[in-house]
């Protein structure tokens, strides 16, 4: 007899069926075998289930046991086929009804005593567990965020023991509520940026259309503070959106209690993240910052203090908004549609362009340091900007009349405009419009596109920059509420595009 629970195997976002067959058969070879190219993981989860289940007070018999992960040649990674191949086992002693367990799918990691430990991926394995028409059985701290499928039985189980008594109807368990995360703390105010005007209205632009950015200026003029100030002028992720990223951080394994929230992932990398760190990779397959930062912001603080491979690793990502890691036995995708805003400093001092402090080496000193990102990655960046130093003067002055809450009101009906116009199509955000969607809502009236057409030739603009433009150009119009983009919301856009370094 072969008794067989259903499991999940993780490739990126997708979740294949797997099944954990279990056969118990007279032999020589007495123990447990497990097949189907399982890695360390896998193969060491024979002596955790034979823990757990003399937990129970049962003794394995004294037979040859062979575990078959189904299909065999896809690779098997991670702990969570403990439980599946627990109950596998258990249904081939009698133990439970193999037809009664056949109808789950099983994730979770076992203690030796017998305990259902959390597992990264849960989320994944309910949706797929909800579209195949199975219940999902995973451990008790994972079930809230199980739930989230809807339209499934979960159970959410905290050991064997309790597992086995539910199973045989001697002791229910309550079925998981969706959790949901609490409000998080408000980060800085606008109000807080002394001056900076010019950088405040390229912040509010790039949060309404969802561009890249980037701010040159010397330390301390309040770079970082404006970025940190950017998710609260975001609107929030919708129940969609909000599922993606959870989907993501379910597979990294840092969904909390199962808790989804409705904010923008905001992430910051320190500048010696390696490139698996960054776009994902390693061993095992996960999820980099960039997708961690999935429809969120990524912020990079000292951009050419990132090693330069590194840096050039997301310009796939950037223009596709997802990222492929290929591997000999396996090619995982994970999305990656980010809104990249990075801060630089004009020179290795800091200080180009000031007498007082500006080093001997200017202005060679800033076309090297600038040269250390790459012309093909800044060409990605819709909006470049120059901040200028904080005097003294400028922080004596009175907080400014308008902060995040005025701001994030006009972002959120720019995003809402976006919403309705492209209803019918995949994008969400003027950033994402291309081609044919790019000629039917983008499209400038004669004056813009005379203005435009010198400005390319007199910028070198490059077919990927002239897009960029069109796509500001596009948000500057519905910040302003126009239909139509005009001459005056081209104008402003250039004046976003890159120029050559300062010196």
């Amino acid at each position: 007899m072969v008794a067989i629970v259903q499991t999940v195997a993780y490739l990126g976002l997708e979740a294949r069926s797997v099944e954990a067959q279990v056969q118990i058969s007279p032999g020589m070879n007495k123990g447990i075998a497990v097949v189907g190219l399982p890695d360390k993981a896998v193969g060491e989860s024979r002596e955790r289930v034979r823990a757990a289940i003399a937990s129970l007070g049962l003794s394995l018999p004294p037979k040859r046991i062979t575990v078959n992960l189904s299909p065999a040649d896809l690779p098997k990674e991670g702990s969570h086929y403990d439980l599946p191949i627990a109950l596998a086992l258990l249904a081939a002693m009698g133990i439970i009804d193999s037809e009664l367990v056949s109808e789950y799918v099983a994730v979770g990691e076992l203690a030796l005593d017998g305990r259902i430990a959390a597992s990264p991926g849960v989320l994944l394995a309910a949706l797929h567990a909800s579209a195949t028409g199975k219940s999902l059985i995973c451990p008790a701290s994972q079930g809230a965020e199980a739930a989230w499928a809807g339209g499934i039985d979960v159970i959410a189980a905290p050991d064997l023991l309790t597992l086995l008594n539910h199973l045989k109807g001697n002791g229910r368990l309550s079925p998981p509520k969706p959790g949901v995360a609490e409000e998080p703390e408000p980060g800085p105010d606008l109000k807080q940026v002394k001056g900076q005007e010019t950088a405040k209205r390229a912040l509010e632009i790039a949060a309404a259309g969802g561009h890249n950015m980037v701010m040159v200026g010397p330390p301390g003029a309040g770079k970082s503070l404006m970025a940190s100030c950017l998710p609260g002028i975001l609107p929030p992720l919708t129940p969609q959106e909000a599922l993606e990223v959870s989907m993501v951080a379910s597979v990294a394994g840092t969904l909390v209690d199962g808790r989804i929230s409705r904010a923008r992932p905001f992430r910051a990398p320190h500048h010696s993240a390696s490139m698996a760190a960054l776009v994902g990779g390693g061993l095992k397959v996960r999820p980099g910052e960039v997708s961690m930062a999935h429809l969120g912001v990524l912020f990079l603080d000292e951009l050419p203090e990132f090693q330069r491979i590194v840096l050039d690793s997301l310009r796939q990502p950037l223009e596709t908004g997802e990222v492929s890691v290929a591997r000999a036995n396996a090619h995982v995708t994970f999305p990656a549609r980010v809104q990249m805003i990075a801060a630089m400093n004009p020179c290795r001092c800091g200080h180009l362009g000031d007498p007082a402090l500006g080093c001997s080496r200017a202005p060679r000193c800033a076309a090297d340091y600038q040269a250390k990102v790459s012309g093909p990655l800044l060409d990605r960046i819709d909006l470049h900007v120059e901040v200028e130093a904080v005097t003294a003067a400028d922080l004596t002055l009175p907080p400014p009349a308008e902060g995040s809450k005025e701001v994030a009101a006009r972002v959120a009906a720019a995003r809402a405009l976006q919403t309705a116009r492209y209803a019918d199509i995949k994008a969400r955000t003027n950033a994402e419009i291309d081609g044919e969607a790019l000629e039917r809502f983008a499209t400038p009236d004669e004056p813009a596109r005379q203005l435009l057409a010198r400005a390319a030739e007199a910028m070198r603009l490059s077919a990927r920059g002239y897009t960029r433009v069109l796509r500001v150009a596009r948000t500057i119009a519905d910040l302003g509420g126009a239909e139509t983009v005009g001459r005056v919301h081209v104008a402003e856009a250039l004046s976003y595009r890159r120029r050559a370094p300062v010196g």
